[in-house]
């Protein structure tokens, strides 16, 4: 359905996606994580063809995308987006006739179960009530890809839950591939299937939730003991305190001797290794 081809996307001299080759298949709930500036927006803008690549090719059904010809089945609205200064309930109306395919309904309801005030203006809101009211009429709108591009800045633990509620009752409701740019990885692992970690331009890992599980891990002993089994190994990141170390590894798992412990590693420690460690 979705396909980059050596996408280079350049500001000036600073490349913010470099040769990104990536394919989303089919349908599904999708994480895209990265550290601030790894180039999550770019990617976004670059798919809903809101600004033009510097260099290759991106397709969504096939059909090449352009500034000139953006696709019609992809709905994005970017992070901290403003809307007209109206009523809450004017603003899920307005939505709802400027689009074919808007889910008045399950919009409407969304709103009362996060307590939208439906006669409060958008400006009167909160950050975080603003930013749920987006992501309310972003949702409910069926196009076939939608993109929220940090969706939960501003929401408390309870909103950030709340938030994952919402996402899942849109997918089963109406099927089709959802991109979540956030960097809360533990908290959207609840609701994602697959995750897409972007560094630098770059993307690095795409892979299955339970893929990732499986393979990453880490093995913690004495370091004259985890030391050696490291040679061949995929150690993305390691922590020495005197003479115990935690060696984390992505590959296949290993058996260990005695002495050598293997335990799980969270997702936001996965990331946090890829992204920040040796490998």
């Amino acid at each position: 359905m979705i396909e980059f081809t050596d996408v280079t996307k350049n500001y000036g001299k600073t490349t913010a996606l470099d040769r990104v080759s990536l394919k989303i298949p089919e349908q599904g709930i999708y994480c895209l994580l990265g550290r601030n500036g790894a180039g999550k927006t770019t990617l976004m803008k670059l798919l809903a063809g809101h600004i033009p690549v510097t260099d290759g090719k991106i397709a969504v059904e096939s059909k090449t995308v352009t500034t000139s010809r953006m696709p019609e089945c992809v709905n994005f609205i970017e992070s901290g987006s403003v809307q007209f200064n109206i009523k809450v309930s004017a603003l899920i109306s307005a939505a709802a006739e400027l689009q074919d395919d808007f889910d008045l309904e399950f919009a409407l309801k969304m709103a009362q179960r996060f307590q939208l005030d439906p006669d409060k203006k958008f400006k009167h809101l909160s950050f975080g009530m603003k930013t749920m009211l987006t992501t309310i009429i972003t949702l409910a709108n069926n196009a076939k890809v939608i993109l929220l591009d940090e969706p939960t800045l501003g929401f408390d633990a309870i909103m950030r839950d709340q938030f994952n509620t919402l996402l899942l009752e849109s997918y089963q409701a109406h099927p089709r591939v959802l991109i979540v740019s956030t960097h809360l990885i533990d908290e959207i692992a609840k609701v994602t299937e697959r995750l897409i970690i972007i560094d630098k331009g770059k993307i690095l890992i795409e892979a299955g939730i339970e893929e990732i599980d499986e393979q990453a891990y880490t093995l913690s002993g004495a370091v004259s003991a985890v030391e050696p089994l490291l040679a061949g190994l995929n150690c993305i990141g390691k922590t020495t305190a005197g003479s115990v170390m935690a060696a984390h590894i992505y590959g296949d798992r290993i058996t260990p001797p005695d002495g050598v412990s293997v335990d799980r590693i969270s997702l936001q420690d996965f990331f946090i290794n890829i992204v920040g460690g040796q490998a």
